[in-house]
């Protein structure tokens, strides 16, 4: 057997990388025999190397997960577990806190210094474990002194506030800008919004107070009522964040905000509307954890997943994801993605914006300023010699003419298209303009998809089914009593009764026949019957699957699909 390679000494890795030069690493590690102190932080000490630099390469080196305080925002939950005086004692702090696991992240200088460790989880008690991530020992001192000395809670700053005056001009220039309660207002509103897995965030003035609401499990919740005397402020700290101009307040914008939050790194996709109370801004949150979810996760039937596997393994064609807006298709598509992503492959994207960054994946943004829109852009992806294209979305002929041209032309080509249902895409695609004899053969198949609220598992109530909810679920009269559960609410789900959301999910996969059908124009109650006479499940089904299992309500699956042809 070959004798195991030693891991290479962090000098030598500084050198190789390009970071420092043998003459600082000389330097340095006579200044380290001098102070006793270690190699990395003597290097950063003398101002060889970036303490962000530093922190990146020992995490690579020790294989320990890192993260820049710069940009990070704590829980307050966690800060209150450790007390100033024992983070500033073994340089330590507190990031986040899962109360359901009971773990709390902590960001160390030196990830394994078991005296610190023992000491933290003796403060803390036997019951929390600790998981701790590398960070740059003055990133972590700045950092207590900016977290541990001003007050985190909403409820807190807003009390702050109102007895308070509000200095505009710090929260513009960003110089000790925690000491402004409405920058922490604003960090501590999409905080809040990341714990409770909010998807968009809104803030909306109205004539004399400002309103903001949450988007969770895709119905929006009013959180916060502030005087319209704040909105001047926050929304000056929101365009300074993104980007945007804070002097221009009669158009639209876009901007993007990148943030450290509950620990891990989320974007947040911001726009302005001017309205007739002011400018109204809403966050969309892009939360990578989520973002990219195993296929083996969206939750599909044996059947579904096993069609869909097909679909996947033709390597020429098109694969088009349908539905509204706001009913998962990104997250389906990357996770088709990223089943498919390996070296052997050149995947590339064009989307509208870059949602999720995904390693080993070219994506790139549309942008009208340079005109690069969908088809200009898939034109010119398909000389980057790529195997996989993914568009973000077909909404004119001369995109879905381009889709298809790279279909034919050997490539397999992801899609979105919006339309109502899987075999909807068909006379949509003829209303864009794409004939029924370029797409015969060309599709691979299509998805449909909508997102439901799961029922709240500490307190959905069981009862039995009546008439028409049996109807409803496709059991005759002679079949037993069937049992479905109906939402109640608990403190568990913020008295909602649903907590967390369910992809409902068809799909149709192309044959022979239905080539044939579209050749021959045929009609949609022709397609429609094909379809039900080979086994095709529709989203409404799904939905009935998902009543059966007791994992959501009749009333939610009646919300977002209609159920009335089945009673009919």
């Amino acid at each position: 057997m070959s004798a195991e390679k030693k891991p290479m000494r962090l000098g030598d890795l500084l050198i190789e990388k390009g970071f420092v030069t043998p003459d600082q690493l000389r330097i340095a590690l006579i200044e380290q025999k001098r102070q006793n102190e270690p190699l990395g932080k003597m290097l950063v000490q003398l101002g060889f190397i970036a303490e962000a630099v530093m922190r990146d390469v020992l995490g690579d080196q020790l294989g320990q997960e890192s993260i820049d305080l710069s940009k990070a925002v704590p829980d307050r939950e966690a800060i209150k577990l450790i007390p100033k005086t024992h983070a500033e004692h073994y340089h330590l702090l507190p990031i986040d806190y899962d109360q359901e696991r009971k773990v709390l992240t902590v960001a160390m200088a030196d990830t394994f210094n078991v005296v610190a460790l023992d000491q933290t989880v003796a403060l803390l008690g036997s019951g929390i474990e600790i998981h701790p991530v590398l960070s740059g020992e003055t990133e972590i001192e700045a950092a207590i002194d900016q977290f541990y000395g001003y007050e985190l809670s909403i409820e807190g700053i807003l009390h702050e506030l109102e007895t308070g005056e509000i200095d505009y001009k710090s929260i513009q220039s960003g110089s000790d800008e925690y000491s402004q309660p409405l920058v922490r207002l604003v960090d501590a509103t999409m905080m809040d919004a990341v714990k409770r897995a909010a998807s968009d965030i809104h803030f909306e003035p109205e004539e004399g107070f400002l309103r903001i609401r949450y988007r969770i499990d895709g119905v929006l919740r009013q959180v916060q009522t502030l005087h319209k005397n704040y909105w001047s402020g926050i929304s000056v700290r929101l365009k300074v964040m993104a980007g945007m101009d804070i002097a221009e307040t009669r158009a639209s914008q876009d901007g993007r905000i990148s943030m450290m939050l509950a620990g891990r790194a989320v974007d947040f996709r911001v726009a302005s509307q001017p309205t007739t109370h002011g400018e109204n801004i809403v966050l969309r949150v892009l939360d990578r954890e989520k973002g990219i979810v195993p296929l083996e996760k969206l939750d599909l039937t044996d059947e579904a997943m096993m069609l869909l596997k097909l679909m996947m393994a033709r390597p020429e064609g098109i694969i088009m994801v349908t539905g509204p807006t706001g009913s998962g298709k990104t997250t389906t598509l990357y996770s088709m993605l990223n089943h498919l992503n390996d070296e052997t492959v050149n995947i590339m994207t064009l989307e509208d914006p870059v949602e999720y960054p995904m390693p080993m994946i070219r994506q790139t943004s549309v942008n009208e300023a340079v005109k690069l829109d969908f088809a200009n852009g898939i034109r010119s992806m398909m000389r980057q010699d790529p195997d996989i294209i993914l568009v973000g979305e077909i909404r004119d002929e001369d995109t879905a003419t381009m889709a298809f041209r790279a279909a034919m032309t050997g490539h397999q080509v992801f899609a979105t298209l919006h339309t109502n249902s899987a075999l909807g895409a068909i006379p949509r695609l003829q209303d864009i303009g794409i004939l029924p004899d370029i797409m015969a053969g060309n599709i691979i198949g299509v998805i449909a998809q909508r997102l439901i609220r799961r029922l709240c598992s500490h307190c959905k109530q069981s009862r039995e089914a009546d008439e028409i909810e049996r109807r409803l679920m496709g059991l005759d009269e002679n079949a037993a009593a069937a049992t479905i559960f109906q939402h109640q609410g608990c403190p568990k789900c913020d008295y909602r009764g649903f907590k967390g959301r369910l992809a409902l999910i068809e799909v149709l996969r192309m044959d022979k026949s239905i080539d044939e059908l579209i050749a021959r124009r045929a009609t949609s109650r022709e397609l429609h019957d094909h379809a039900m006479a080979n086994e095709f499940q529709s989203l409404a089904e799904d939905g009935i699957r998902y009543v059966m299992q007791g994992d959501t309500s009749l009333e939610e699956v009646a919300r977002v699909v209609d159920l009335t042809d089945r009673v009919m």
